[in-house]
């Protein structure tokens, strides 16, 4: 009797057993699906995003929000929010998790623009020069950058845009805001390159031969930043570099005293082979990176004349017929690279974004 009655209650018991075993099972086989996430930017220009993410069979989200590698914030309702310090673009990860931790993830994109205060502080050159009409300019009033006067040339071209540099250029690195351009080099990912900036051209939309080329601005600094404001000859893509010639009128390869408060002219061209001079200046007292200053070239048929705030401090003869393609059109180039040969690459004193923040570029003829 008491053997039949075991084997009746095990007989009832198993069943059940049997509808646990597969309730538990099913339940971890649940995962999370229709993933979506929501971001909503703050006009105010403080850099506020806040994020609504949602999911079905879903009980917790991790939210990265595309500053650090380590960063990554909890939410069990799907909401969140970060403040981030500078505009630009990030990309934002959101991993979903069921309760048998199954996850889906999804990643989105949002610009930011903060309001940022630029100090105009720093040398302003005229408007006008006797005997010279102002031919073009750009004072960088809208808020984007103008496709009719620039090209955004992106990737790492070759050999690291023939210096070895080590950034990826990309459009998203400039911004045009309250009257300023801005170029900013920033340590992340992208392309297979470690670092990001931007590089502009008006070439086939803007070209110019001889007069007064300026532009107002305020430069990055440190070890490996290198921003340069110069011209190549507008023949370049059917008479190969050096013949087309090249004009340098700023660059600033930083890296402490002498590197950041020192500016740099020259020229390239052949004669018997690639040839290049130049000369350069060192601020009596700060860096580029404190104010503001007016980097020009006065150039005409026999010279090239560069000026730092309207004080010369090199020139060079442009007379002769190995020197013809100093008679030739140019076109400009803004550019803020990191590494490269000349500078050499950033290293741990190297502060993180770096901006080249243009007032104007103006040409007189």
């Amino acid at each position: 009797m008491k053997t039949q009655t075991f084997s009746k209650n095990w007989l009832l018991i198993l069943p059940l057993l049997v509808f646990s075993f597969s309730c538990k099972k099913d339940a971890k086989a649940v995962e999370p699906t229709d993933l979506k996430l929501e971001a909503t930017i703050s006009t105010d220009g403080s850099g506020r995003v806040d994020f609504v993410a949602t999911a079905t069979n879903a009980d917790r989200y991790f939210f990265s929000f595309g500053q650090s590698t380590s960063e990554s914030i909890r939410s069990n309702d799907g909401k969140a929010y970060t403040i981030y310090p500078e505009s630009g673009t990030y990309t934002v990860k959101v991993t979903a998790y069921s309760a048998s931790d199954k996850s889906i993830e999804i990643t989105k994109q949002v610009t930011v623009e903060k309001n940022e205060v630029i100090d105009n502080t720093g040398y302003v050159s005229p408007e006008s020069y006797p005997g010279m009409t102002l031919v073009w300019r750009d004072e960088f009033n809208g808020s984007e950058l103008d496709t009719k006067f620039w090209n955004f040339e992106e990737g790492n071209g070759t050999e690291g845009w023939g210096n070895w540099e080590l950034q990826y250029y990309r459009k998203e690195n400039t911004r045009v805001h309250n009257g300023y351009l801005t170029i900013t080099a920033k340590k992340e990912s992208f392309g297979g390159k470690e670092y990001t900036s931007s590089r502009l051209t008006t070439e086939g939309k803007k070209d110019f031969l001889y007069g007064r080329i300026e532009m107002r601005a305020k430069l990055p600094k440190g070890q490996g930043i290198w921003p340069a404001f110069w011209a190549l000859g507008a023949n370049i893509r059917t008479t190969p570099w050096p013949f087309s010639g090249e004009i340098d009128i700023m660059e600033m390869v930083g890296g402490g005293p002498g590197k950041d408060n020192t500016t740099h002219g020259t020229v390239h061209y052949e004669d018997g082979g690639h040839k290049y001079i130049g000369g350069s200046t060192t601020l009596k007292s700060g860096d580029f990176y404190d104010k503001f200053h007016v980097f020009s070239i006065v150039w005409t048929a026999n010279s090239i004349k560069w000026l730092l705030d309207n004080e010369e401090f090199y020139s060079f003869d442009t007379t002769g017929a190995n020197k013809d393609e100093f008679r030739k059109p140019y076109f400009l180039l803004l550019n803020l690279a990191v590494g490269g040969n000349w500078p050499g690459s950033p290293n741990t004193s190297t502060v993180f974004p770096q901006k080249y923040i243009v007032d104007y570029v103006r040409v007189f003829q």
